[in-house]
C-alpha cells in the first residue's frame, strides 16, 4: 500500500529536498549479473534478513515490491562492503495476507540463528500475530507498510500511549495521521460535506475508517451512512445502492485494493457518480485496473512524499531498474528498502561496537541499536521515536487521472 504533480507545493518540495540532500550512501547499481549474495571477498559471516509479505494472492503486487526492494538493499550493502566481514541475504516468506501464516513464518525466522532482523509484514492484522513471537526472541522487526496505531502505541492509544513491543518498528506513518489527513483534504480542499463510510472489518481498514470519521465530523462534515463489506466477496451491489440513496458526495473506504476497485466500479454503476477515497491500502496500480474507467477521480492517501519526486530516491529507482526485477516496487518499495537498510545499519553498529564481529547476543543488540538508527534513506530521513514509529510523518493525496495515480498534494496532518 511510492508514486506529476497537479498542485506543486514548492516550499514542501524544497524542504523534502533539503532533508534528502545528505542523500544516499548508495553508489552501486547492484545489477543481477553481480552475485551480491555470495561471500566473495566480503568475509565469512552471513546475516539473513527475513522478509514476510503476501507473495501470492490478491495483494501480491505490493508484497513482491516489498521483497524485491529488500533484496536490492542487501545487494547494495554487499557490493559496497558496507559492514566489513558481513554478507547479507534475504529469506522471503509468503504470508498470503493471513495472520496464521505470518505467525508461522515468524516462528521459522526465530528458529534460524542467522536471521538478525525481519522486514514486513504488509498487513497490520498479520503484524498483530507476529509481534509477540519476535519480541520474545528479541528479534527486531521493521515494517514498511503497517499503519495501525495500536501496533506501536497499544490498544488504548487514543487515551494513553504505551509501547507494547520493544522489537517492533516501522518506516510507514500511522492511521492516527493518515485518516485525519484525508478528512482535512476532503473537507478543506475538495469541499466535501457528506460522506458514506465503508470498511472491510479488518484491523487496518476498520482502524483507518475510524480515525477518518472522527476528524471529518470534527471539521463539520456529516456521515450520511456506514456499512461493512465482506472482503471475500466481490458483489457490492447492495452497499452501492445504499450509497446512491444516501445522497453522499464522497465515499471513504477503509480497506485494500482488491475490494476497493470493484466497490468503486459498482458504486458508479449504481448511479452515484462520486469519488471513492481510501488509504495506502488502495494505492496500487491494480486498483485502477479493477475500478475501470469510471474510477477516474478516485483518491488515495499514501505514506510519505512521492518517491519519484525525492532526490534521494533517484538512485533507488535507477538501481531497481538495473537489477532487472520483473515486478514494480509499488507503494512500499522505498519504505521496504529503508526498513532493510535500517537493519543493516543496526548490524553495522553492533559489529563495530564488538571489535568487528557479531556478539553472541547479536539479536538483542541489533534490536537495541535500532532505536538510535538514523540515516538519509530513499524516503527521506529515517529514524524512530520512542514508540518505534517513523519520525517522518509525510503523507500524499493521489488522484486517478488518465489511468494513472497522480500526486495532488503532499503535507503532514496538523492535529
Amino acid at each position: 500500500r511510492g508514486k506529476d504533480w497537479i498542485v506543486r507545493q514548492r516550499s514542501l518540495i524544497a524542504i523534502t529536498a533539503a532533508l534528502a540532500a545528505g542523500a544516499l550512501t548508495l553508489t552501486a547499481c547492484g545489477s543481477r549479473d553481480d552475485d551480491g549474495g555470495s561471500d566473495k571477498g566480503n568475509g565469512g559471516t552471513t546475516v539473513v534478513i527475513g522478509v514476510d509479505a503476501p507473495l501470492t494472492g490478491d495483494l501480491s503486487a505490493l508484497g513482491l515490491g516489498i521483497k524485491n526492494s529488500a533484496d536490492l538493499a542487501t545487494k547494495i550493502a554487499n557490493k559496497e562492503k558496507f559492514v566489513e566481514g558481513v554478507t547479507f541475504k534475504i529469506d522471503a516468506r509468503d504470508d498470503q495476507a493471513q495472520p496464521s501464516s505470518g505467525q508461522a513464518n515468524a516462528t521459522t525466522f526465530v528458529a534460524n540463528k542467522d536471521v538478525l532482523g525481519v522486514v514486513g509484514p504488509l498487513n497490520s492484522s498479520v503484524a498483530e500475530s507476529m509481534q509477540k513471537v519476535f519480541d520474545d526472541a528479541k528479534l527486531v522487526q521493521v515494517s514498511p507498510a503497517n499503519t495501525n496505531p495500536a501496533l506501536t502505541q497499544g490498544t488504548d492509544w487514543q487515551k494513553s500511549k504505551k509501547r507494547p513491543y520493544k522489537a517492533y518498528f516501522r518506516t510507514a506513518t500511522t492511521d492516527a495521521v493518515q485518516g485525519p489527513f484525508a478528512a482535512q483534504y476532503l473537507y478543506n480542499e475538495s469541499k466535501k460535506r457528506k460522506v458514506f463510510v465503508i470498511d472491510d472489518k479488518k484491523t487496518y481498514g476498520a482502524g483507518l475508517a475510524a480515525t477518518f470519521t472522527e476528524e471529518f465530523k470534527k471539521l463539520g462534515g456529516k456521515v450520511v451512512g456506514t456499512d461493512h463489506i465482506d472482503p471475500d466477496t466481490k458483489d457490492f451491489s447492495a452497499v452501492a445502492t445504499k450509497v446512491k440513496n444516501s445522497g453522499a458526495d464522497v465515499v471513504y473506504y477503509g480497506g485494500e485494493y482488491p475490494q476497493a476497485g470493484p466497490l468503486s466500479k459498482q458504486i458508479k454503476a449504481a448511479g452515484a457518480k462520486i469519488p471513492l477515497v481510501g488509504g495506502d491500502g488502495i494505492y496500487s496500480a491494480d486498483f485502477i485496473k479493477l475500478a475501470g474507467p469510471s474510477g477516474s477521480g478516485d483518491l488515495a492517501t499514501s505514506v510519505g512524499a512521492p518517491v519519484e519526486e525525492l532526490p534521494s530516491a533517484k538512485e533507488f529507482i535507477a538501481n531497481y531498474k538495473d537489477a532487472g526485477y520483473k515486478e514494480a516496487y509499488e507503494a512500499y518499495g522505498g519504505y521496504s528498502y529503508d526498513s532493510t537498510w535500517a537493519i543493516i545499519e543496526a548490524v553495522k553498529k553492533v559489529v563495530e561496537d564488538n571489535d568487528g564481529k557479531l556478539p553472541d547476543d547479536a539479536r538483542e543488540k541489533v534490536t537495541e541499536a535500532m532505536q538510535n538508527v538514523s540515516f538519509d534513506g530513499v524516503t527521506g530521513k529515517v529514524s524512530f521515536d520512542e514508540f518505534g514509529d517513523a519520525t517522518n510523518k509525510q503523507l500524499t493525496v493521489y488522484a486517478v487521472e488518465k489511468g494513472e495515480w497522480k500526486a495532488v498534494k503532499s503535507g503532514t496532518y496538523t492535529g
